[in-house]
């Protein structure tokens, strides 16, 4: 499934983040929106995700308006994994994993055989099934990552939005995380879109990159023709050299020097 913005306009009370914004995030595709700090990629993400109120413009999904969805039928078509998502820590993995499941839920609210099906898998695709009896607690951060990732995809949905899924991992868990991501969208043809910081990462994994800067997107395209040395100094403010990573057939950043103060 696709997801196009028009003219969106995004902030909080009387303070705008984004400002009359155009995004299309083709069907089937890994995409990933980078930028500095500040410059609106987590308010894009919840506006498209409708965590956060349109301002105006439009968001829609395969040409359907997103405020035409209730909220069952949207959860159906995308899921969102938050930044920092919040949940009681007593919860067991499973438990987790099988609120993905609320909306296929029939009306008293039980789960079926199909539905603790799904939640196998959902924990067998991320790995996690070992820790299903265990609380939140008792997991490092790559394993909570991917218990939430696990009860995203227990929501069967075809989008799957992430806002810096790698916030607070060591570079291991890190790159756990989005090998899992990739491989999934891989094996599903889901559409992913995910908020990074590393510019690297984001080359690596992304068919295609949205870049912000200030509330704008002022680029856009394949990593090849994100990553110069001229649109880096331009957003980041930062000297670098481009090099070509022949293992994963994407450019690679060295960085040489910041700006000074």
């Amino acid at each position: 499934m696709a997801i196009r913005a028009e003219g969106i306009t995004l902030g909080y009370g009387d303070k705008r983040i984004i400002e009359d914004l155009d995004i299309h995030i083709p069907a089937g595709s890994f995409c990933s929106v980078i930028g500095p700090n500040g410059c609106g990629k987590s308010t894009l993400v919840k506006g498209l995700s409708r965590n956060l109120k349109l301002l105006s413009g439009s968001v829609e999904i395969n040409n359907t308006s997103l405020r035409s969805f209730d909220t069952k039928l949207l959860a159906k078509k995308l899921a969102y994994v938050a930044q920092a998502p919040h949940i009681p820590d007593q919860f067991a993995v499973k438990e987790l994993v099988a609120h993905g499941r609320f909306p296929h839920l029939h009306w008293m609210g039980r789960l079926t055989a199909h539905d603790h099906e799904v939640i196998a898998w959902a924990m067998e695709m991320t790995e996690i099934s070992r820790y299903a009896e265990r609380e939140l607690t008792q997991l490092s951060g790559g394993e909570r990552q991917r218990a939430w990732i696990a009860m995203a995809l227990a929501q069967e949905a075809e989008i799957l939005l992430m806002d810096e899924p790698t916030t607070y991992l060591d570079i291991a868990h890190q790159f756990q995380t989005l090998e899992l991501v990739d491989r999934l969208q891989k094996e599903t043809n889901r559409t992913v879109l995910m908020v990074l910081h590393d510019l690297n990462q984001a080359a690596r994994y992304s068919d295609k990159i949205f870049v912000m800067h200030e509330g704008r997107l002022v680029a856009q395209g394949r990593p090849e023709e994100i990553m110069t040395s001229e649109l880096l100094q331009d957003v980041f403010s930062i000297e670098t050299r481009i090099i070509r990573d022949e293992d994963h057939d994407c450019p690679f950043f060295i960085p040489l020097r910041g700006r000074r103060a």
